[in-house]
């Protein structure tokens, strides 16, 4: 099964992922650039978007922010297993459900290289509304909660499917 895999769309499955991977990559570095040469963290602001440099020490959308480096890592390390698990999941996958994985997966090794390097996760995308400000987050965010959403719907429906079979 994983030699069929490796030979069968491997190198189209790869380049998808490193994309994804490197549009996330050249954003945050754009964006950190643009933040050391202005000596500020806000790098656009609008009526309902800035660009706004923070550095996310816990997960996603910055939940769970600490400053215990051994749980910091520990979280590192999960993280790492989870990524396994996708891999793992996209070999055994095809069809949509293989996309919306690679889509996760791009995302998640943009984040943990984040963590690994920077010990913590660039963001900088800020919506806000009358006051409101969402949850600041970044490309690979965008393309996790993308494939996310994208399996929740496969899987809606998949049960509608098989309740109707």
């Amino acid at each position: 099964m994983i030699l069929k895999f490796f030979k069968k769309n491997f190198y189209i499955y790869l380049f998808f992922v490193f994309l994804i991977f490197i549009f996330d990559r050249l954003s945050k570095i754009y964006v950190i650039n643009e933040s050391l040469k202005n000596l500020d963290n806000f790098i656009f602001k609008s009526t309902y978007l800035n660009i706004r440099l923070i550095w996310n020490e816990g997960i996603a959308f910055g939940l769970f922010s600490f400053d215990d480096k051994v749980l910091y890592h520990s979280i590192s390390l999960l993280i790492l297993f989870i990524i396994l698990v996708i891999i793992y999941m996209i070999v055994k996958s095809d069809g949509f459900k293989k996309f919306s994985l690679m889509l996760i997966l791009g995302g998640a090794l943009g984040n943990f290289y984040d963590r690994i390097v920077y010990g913590a996760v660039p963001d900088y995308i800020d919506f806000h509304v009358n006051g409101f400000h969402w949850f600041i987050f970044n490309i690979a965010d965008i393309f996790i909660s993308i494939g996310v959403f994208a399996l929740i719907i496969l899987e809606i429906f998949d049960n509608k499917n098989n309740e109707k079979n």
